[in-house]
């Protein structure tokens, strides 16, 4: 797996060549990342693809109920990531309307700790 890096403002980076790409572990958890920060409908090229934030979770109580459905919206997304084989010990709270989690992800190139 090859991708191309983007830097602390999530701009792709450019003129470095080779330095401006990730493999392997670093590539799948760049992929994760963007996966989770896309939004449904936000990509042009397929608007069915993104995370349903407004249409899903925005709005959602801090019940238990509603809590894991979020886990479950959350981790689909983290499997169907290219290369991720499964998602380990999910841990997530909603503190003061804020979703956090924190969960292992096993993938083709080893293991990653993923964390928002």
């Amino acid at each position: 797996m090859k991708y191309r890096r983007i830097d602390e403002n999530g701009d792709y980076t450019f003129g470095r060549n080779r330095q401006n790409f990730l493999t392997d572990i670093d590539a799948v958890a760049q992929a994760i990342k963007t996966r989770l920060l896309l939004l449904y409908g936000e990509w042009w090229e397929d608007t069915t693809d993104g995370l349903p934030l407004w249409q899903r979770m925005i709005g959602s109580t801090g019940s238990d109920e509603n809590r894991q459905v979020l886990d479950i919206i959350v981790k689909e997304r983290i499997e169907g990531t290219l290369h991720v084989q499964r998602v380990l010990n999910y841990v997530s709270e909603i503190n003061d309307r804020k979703y956090s989690f924190d969960c292992l992800v096993v993938t083709d190139f080893g293991n990653l700790n993923v964390s928002m």
